[in-house]
């Protein structure tokens, strides 16, 4: 036959059930279960070929299907449920976010990130930081703030994980199909679809903006494979985190500035703008760009203008791993940026200029520094490192007041709770538990749930998620070339009573997946015991430039072929979403080994103690404030080793003695009924401690709290009166001045004897003298500053304002008396710094004189 041409058959949905392909099309079906299994209940079979996605399911469901749903009584129950649900959901009579006495009115937040995770039927992730982007906007969506992503919509995505017959690491890219994703193109007030732009070396390039709908959120994403731009450039936004320095450099351009035009082509005039990572750094210099040229102000006007609602969250605790480019790269990009900004080509350099030790480079971090008033590490121990890696940008600052604080990352509960285990909370916790999600209180309901129940829910989890590593290793197998007997094995393999290890996550060398096998032989010996047997899956992607972390999966891999490993060490590959969600619920024990203190917070052991996993961790990241002594296990000690060979032994035998004393006989200690009645103590008080506080409820309402309405207050300010103006005058004023600006001070007891170091117990009295030069006291802060110092570094900084009491020969007199201190040897020490009651922060202007 001679072909005319194809056609793509479609079912059509019956009027009954018409409504799911709008259902399709808003990701909120990905945290509500009930509505997913309405397309699973159609075609089981497909629903699992199509990865989950909806939209691709209703293009290939058949007829016949869809018709035999709309005459089930039963399915159409369900279905009006799901709808009512979901409408409720939209249209809300009350959320947590309404504007209430004392918060702003927000109008929009805009939150702009390199990838989201959020599902896996979007492969546009790669790990941690793009799962928790996801999860920002699903509970954003939850609390109903005025919330909007900006990201890119990569069509090849992250990569494909394929294992070799020798464990290799192949990486494999799959154009995305948009018809058959829950994307749909973004329009303006018009209903014009929207095309953007950005000047690269030599050339425009366009980027198309499209929607994805997060519940009540709408995520916007750019996509440059587009016919207006040259083949290159259509392959600029291809995938995640490829190609090199050049690619980088265009893709952050194009998310930063870029986004900043998308999302005034769409209408948005954020107050609050929030960079999830320094990869989109680049907004504030668009920002910049818009004041100046569009509203008239000068540089230093403008730069008031964007830094008091700017905030800068970063993840990455190791130097290396932020982002920065050499100055003849940036020269190229932005040498014809720079004029519109006012500025000289070293002007603009020094707002990323920092000194590696390979040479100074442009740093993506330094320039969200220097440009945002608030900043945040995601965990407590992060930021301290944080403060401690950059406080060379306020060299004179006490580092516990760097201006980096810190949020400690959370997991959105709807997404990563188990069904069966929420629907255990139904039963037994209070009545309208999921709105009070970071209440200790609503979790204290779990004693409620007879130990009989939870340990057959975590039973079922723990066989739903053997099936699914059973099929992923069987599929693995036959590709690989392995005989039909060696796959049937595979399909049986792991034993279900066995305790079972997960260990999932990014491979890269500082988490030392491999830690567990330093002595061999005592593995084997632990994970071999035949009446108390345990066994460990191993999942998870090593960037496709990673040479030693894809070592760490071969060598894994490899291992687990090797006898006495056999049988009880697996890899999984093509580690996503979906497996991380059967994973968290489905082992035994989470296990974490990252090299202290490099690991920034982490969240899956969080989504793990959600489903009551007990976390065997080191004490990094979140787990330094989640660990209480009773709701899992620490490996090694809490703090820092002389060397990198020392914690890994030190390390590596803890993890050992923790397994054999504790962890084992803990898990095989059964009651008459067969139950391990102590293991579920430890599950309850797993979800107790760690669902309220690492919940991302609690996490948003604190990010609202220190840096969201405080940023839009001041956004607000901008808005009502000339503050940029008078900032920018000020300092002027203030830079001129500060050479000229000296102090003196004295300590004294109450007994009037001068001292040294005080005796902890006694009161004494601080006296000043200010020479304050051209400034007024107005423009000063005269402060005692004490606390107790750790390794050179001032730390629980307390700070008293010291008071204007009089002046003397030109000076000025300030006063004042420390406060209450129980022990200890404290230090101190008297300080003026720059003051207007217009600063977002402190310490926004890193000008500071020491008594």
């Amino acid at each position: 036959m001679k072909s005319l041409g194809k056609l793509s058959v479609v079912a059509r949905l019956p009027q009954p059930i018409g409504r799911l392909a709008e259902l399709a099309y808003n990701l909120w079906w990905s945290w509500n279960p009930p509505a997913q299994a309405l397309y699973r209940d159609i075609d089981p079979e497909l629903w699992e070929t199509v990865n989950h996605n909806p939209v691709k399911f209703l293009r290939q469901v058949g007829q016949t299907s869809v018709d035999r749903a709309a005459q089930d009584r039963s399915y159409l129950t369900r279905y009006t449920g799901v709808m009512d649900a979901f409408d409720a959901y939209m249209r809300p009579s009350r959320i947590w976010y309404q504007s209430p006495s004392g918060q702003p009115d927000l109008a929009t937040i805009a939150y702009f990130s390199a990838e989201f995770g959020l599902h896996e039927s979007l492969p546009i992730y790669s790990g941690g930081l793009g799962i928790l982007a996801g999860d920002h906007c699903k509970e954003a969506s939850d609390l109903g703030l005025p919330f909007v992503g900006v990201g890119f919509l990569y069509p090849q995505g992250y990569f494909r994980q394929q294992i070799d017959a020798n464990g290799r690491q192949e990486a494999i890219y799959e154009k995305l199909d948009f018809s058959e994703a829950p994307v749909r193109p973004a329009l303006d007030s018009r209903g014009d679809q929207v095309m953007i732009s950005v000047d690269l070396p030599g050339r425009t390039v366009y980027a198309k903006v499209w929607r994805i709908q997060v519940g009540r959120v709408p995520v916007f994403l750019m996509d440059t494979d587009v016919e207006r731009n040259a083949p290159a450039d259509r392959e600029l936004s291809a995938r995640l985190y490829g190609g090199d320095v050049q690619m980088r450099i265009s893709q952050e351009v194009v998310l930063g500035i870029g986004g900043v035009r998308a999302l005034r082509a769409l209408g948005y005039r954020p107050q609050v703008w929030h960079m999830n990572e320094g990869h989109a750094a680049f907004l504030q210099l668009e920002r910049l760009r818009e004041y100046v040229e569009e509203q008239g102000m000068s540089f230093a006007e403008a730069l008031w203008a964007v830094r008091g609602n700017a905030l800068f969250t970063t993840h990455t605790p190791v130097p290396a791993g932020n982002d920065a480019f050499n100055f003849d790269l940036m020269e190229r990009f932005f040498g014809d940026f720079w004029p519109r900004l006012g500025l000289d080509r070293e002007r603009f350099l020094d707002l990323g200029r920092f000194q590696n030790p390979w040479g100074p480079q442009f740093s993506m971090t330094v320039l969200a520094l220097r440009t945002a008033a608030y900043a945040n590490g995601v965990s407590k121990l992060h930021g301290e490192v944080a403060r401690r890696m950059w406080r060379s940008l306020w060299p004179d600052v006490p580092l516990g007041e760097v201006p980096i604080g810190h949020v400690t990352n959370g997991v959105h509960t709807a997404t990563w709770l188990h069904p069966e285990l929420a629907a255990l909370c139904d039963r037994y916790f209070d009545f309208g538990w999921r709105t009070a999600l970071d209440e200790p209180a609503t979790w204290a309901g779990v004693d409620r749930i007879p130990d009989a129940e939870l340990w057959a829910q975590h039973q079922r989890a723990r066989r739903a998620m053997l099936e699914l590593v059973r099929r992923r290793t069987a599929r693995q197998l036959t590709r690989t070339g392995a005989t039909p007997a060696e796959v049937a094995v595979a399909a049986r393999g792991l034993d279900p009573r066995a305790l079972t290890i997960g260990f999932a996550r990014r491979f890269a060398t500082y988490k030392r997946a491999t830690l567990i096998f330093r002595d061999p032989e005592r593995l084997k010996r632990i994970l071999n015991n035949p009446d108390r047997p345990v066994q460990i899956i191993f999942a998870g992607k090593a960037h496709p430039a990673d040479e030693p972390g894809k070592a760490l999966i071969q060598q894994i891999y490899q291992l687990s072929r090797q006898p006495g490993f056999a049988g009880r060490i697996l890899f999984v590959e093509e580690y996503d979403a979906n497996i991380a969600r059967h994973l968290v619920a489905g082992v035994d024990l989470w296990l974490n080994t990252p090299r202290r203190p490099n690991e920034a917070s982490g969240t899956s052991g969080q989504k793990a103690s959600l489903n009551g996993i007990p976390n065997l961790s080191v004490l990094d990241g979140w787990w330094c404030e989640g660990y209480n002594g009773t709701n899992g296990w620490a490996i090694g000690q809490d703090g820092d080793y002389p060397d990198e060979a020392t914690q890994d032994a030190a390390d590596a035998l803890s993890l050992y003695d923790t397994l054999e004393n504790e962890i084992v006989p803990l898990f095989y200690d059964r009651g008459p009924d067969g139950i391990p009645h102590g293991w579920l103590a430890k599950m309850r008080t797993a979800i107790k401690t760690v669902a309220p506080v690492f919940s991302l409820t609690r996490m948003l309402k604190e990010y609202c709290v220190k840096y969201y309405f405080p940023a839009a207050r001041y956004a607000q300010r901008m808005m009502t009166a000339p503050v940029a103006r008078e900032l920018a005058r000020w300092e002027h004023q203030v830079r001129l001045g500060w050479p000229k600006v000296a102090i003196t001070a004295q300590v004294t007891l109450t007994s009037g004897s001068a001292t040294g170091p005080t005796a902890a117990a006694l009161p004494a009295t601080v006296k000043a003298i200010v020479q304050t030069g051209p400034l007024t006291p107005e423009m000063l802060a005269v402060e005692l500053v004490y606390g107790t110092e750790r390794a050179g570094a001032l730390t629980e900084t307390q700070v008293v304002p010291l008071r204007l009491t009089g002046d003397q020969a030109g000076a000025c007199i300030y006063e004042g008396e420390f406060g209450p201190i129980d022990r200890g040897v404290v230090s101190y020490g008297v300080r003026v710094r720059p003051h207007h009651p217009e600063l977002p922060v402190p310490f926004i202007l890193p000008l500071l004189t020491w008594a």
